[in-house]
């Protein structure tokens, strides 16, 4: 790059229908024969330009002002393409010309970057990219666009511009003006953080500038049905047809491990049998796209079998008869009333009940739950052991039977070794 050849000229351009008066002059910019034209915003007398010397032909204040001025633009145009050198860029006439009129400056205002983040995983959706997260990162575009109108009284902000003070006032925006906990604030930040990490992996900032804001996220309380609870929703007798299929698939969802989303778009194909004959389902989880493999369980077998030939099913192609989601949570909250459980329940719940009374709490290893819910890592399906503490101290019985069954050390062994004196 350093090779590139590099010209430059001041000129003054004759505008259309010119009838006399003052011209604007230009800065010609050529490197390797290519050429880009830059207005310098001013204007000046063609009489008084000299054209052999690119410059203003006069002593007199004005001229020498103008001068100057054209001597620290062409010293700026030489920094440009330093800049570019520096970072790695290729050497450009376009690329000169849009840093000295700050158009790549422009470029680099957050809400812009934001936006277009934002516009290539709305092109990803479906291939990688769930619908969900492409919503998500929305409405953090749109927080932050309030945010900085807000705050700053600006449309946006250029990059450069953010520093720890920003991310520590968007923090206390969230808490305050928008009323979001911890958790949900951090969430939406660490949206927008995304954008401002590609900044730097772009060379466009030196560091991350929200780098010492803490990212940690407080521990939530996972809530989950146990077996008598599962036991009371399915058992209990339920007339009202539509609430009747509400808790079916309800407890469908605690057996499979399945969101509401994932059952509602559940497809014949995606229910197998393997080569001994059980039944599997086989699906991409909606909000991540990850593969989970579920073995049916007798219960689940049951609800499928019960809807096999329902009118409402065939029609739409469908495995289960799902209603909205908005009808589906308002027909859980009457079932939680008539099943008297206190607790909100959600098709997240179910989810969570799969992952702790269902699987964990009945020893089926953390590796093959974590394939079965399509989770990305294990350290997610790890966060369900940690809410089973009665797990634990099951588990630790099993292994004090385990340990007297063997006759690992007993206690008579432990007493008998303390009374036993040293033989000189």
């Amino acid at each position: 790059m350093l090779e590139k050849s590099l010209g430059l000229m001041f000129y003054l351009k004759r505008p259309r229908n010119y009838q006399g008066g003052p011209m604007y002059i230009y800065l010609k910019v050529t490197v390797d024969g290519v050429s880009k034209d830059l207005s310098v915003k001013r204007s000046w007398e063609p009489s008084r330009w000299n054209s052999m010397g690119n410059c203003a032909n006069s002593n007199k204040g004005d001229a020498k002002a103008l001068n100057e001025y054209l001597d620290v633009l062409q010293n700026k145009t030489y920094d440009a393409r330093k800049h570019l050198i520096d970072r790695g860029k290729v050497v450009t006439a376009l690329a000169i010309v849009e840093l000295l009129s700050g158009t790549e400056e422009r470029k680099r205002m957050l809400l812009a970057l934001f936006e277009a983040h934002n516009e290539d995983l709305k092109k990803m959706i479906g291939k990688g990219v769930a619908k969900g997260t492409y919503t998500n990162f929305m409405s953090s575009y749109k927080h932050t666009s309030m945010f900085i109108r807000s705050k700053y009284k600006a449309d946006d902000l250029n990059i450069r511009s953010l520093d720890l003070a920003f991310v520590k006032n968007l923090y206390k925006w969230y808490r305050t003006y928008r009323n979001l906990n911890h958790n949900s604030a951090l969430k939406n930040i660490a949206n927008m953080k995304k954008v401002v990490l590609d900044c730097v992996d772009n060379g466009w900032l030196v560091a991350d500038p929200f780098a010492k804001f803490d990212m940690t996220r407080e521990d939530v309380d996972t809530i989950y049905l146990d077996k008598e609870e599962i036991q009371r929703i399915a058992s209990k007798p339920i007339s009202n047809e539509r609430i009747s299929k509400v808790r079916d698939l309800f407890i469908f969802c605690c057996f499979t491990g399945l969101s509401f989303i994932d059952v509602k778009q559940l497809k014949r194909s995606e229910v197998m049998l393997t080569h001994n004959g059980e039944l599997r389902i086989y699906k991409n989880r909606q909000k991540t796209g990850t593969p989970a493999i579920i073995p049916l369980l007798p219960i689940a077998l049951i609800i499928l079998d019960k809807y096999k030939a329902d009118v409402e099913c065939f029609a739409k192609d469908m495995l289960l008869p799902v209603l909205s989601n908005q009808k589906y949570n308002s027909y859980l909250k009457e079932i939680a009333d008539i099943c008297h459980i206190d607790k909100g329940l959600t098709s997240k719940i179910a989810r969570n009940s799969f992952a702790t009374t269902i699987t964990l709490a009945n020893n089926v290893p953390i590796e093959t739950i974590s394939k079965m819910m399509g989770h990305k890592t294990i350290k997610q399906t790890q966060h369900y052991a940690k809410v089973l503490a009665i797990k634990v101290t099951e588990d630790m019985d099993l292994l004090k039977k385990k340990l007297q069954k063997d006759n690992f050390i007993s206690g008579n062994q432990i007493l008998n070794a303390s009374d036993v004196k040293e033989v000189d």
